[in-house]
């Protein structure tokens, strides 16, 4: 018996990119892990160019704890978001669970606050999902 084929990655995690993209202003979202591998992407980039913003998602977040430590001293700080600003607009990089980062590009006009309340509201909807265990019925149930 073999097993069904696994969709890829920008399909599996769609949902959790939707809403995002929804929120005006926003134009691109990746989920990235760590080391800079596509989780999910947003229909509207290549995957050459959601390789790299993976790619830069991690560098961009690591430098960003460097640059944590070096003022803090605080060898281990969690970073909550990470914001790039140019004349083209805002990237926004925020922790999505454990080594997953989610990247979010939105236009100069966009609300930061909209776009970074619902960044929030996704990686949680993510972390409940990629963490929820099948649920067993309690013995309290089964009476």
């Amino acid at each position: 018996m073999s097993a069904a084929p696994r969709r890829p990655a920008t399909e599996d995690l769609a949902w959790v990119l939707t809403p995002l993209l929804e929120v005006p202003g926003t134009l691109h979202a990746v989920i990235a892990t760590g080391d800079g591998l596509v989780e999910g992407a947003s229909a509207g980039l290549s995957r050459a160019s959601a390789e790299r913003v993976a790619a830069m998602t991690a560098t961009v977040h690591a430098a960003a704890r460097a640059f944590t430590v070096a003022f803090t001293d605080d060898e281990q700080p969690k970073l909550q978001q990470t914001v790039v600003e140019s004349e083209h607009g805002f990237a926004i990089v925020v922790p999505a669970g454990q080594n997953t980062s989610l990247a979010v590009f939105a236009s100069p006009e966009a609300q930061l606050g909209n776009i970074a309340y619902q960044m929030q509201v996704q990686v949680a909807a993510l972390a409940k999902a990629m963490g929820s265990a099948a649920r067993q019925p309690d013995a309290a149930d089964r009476s």
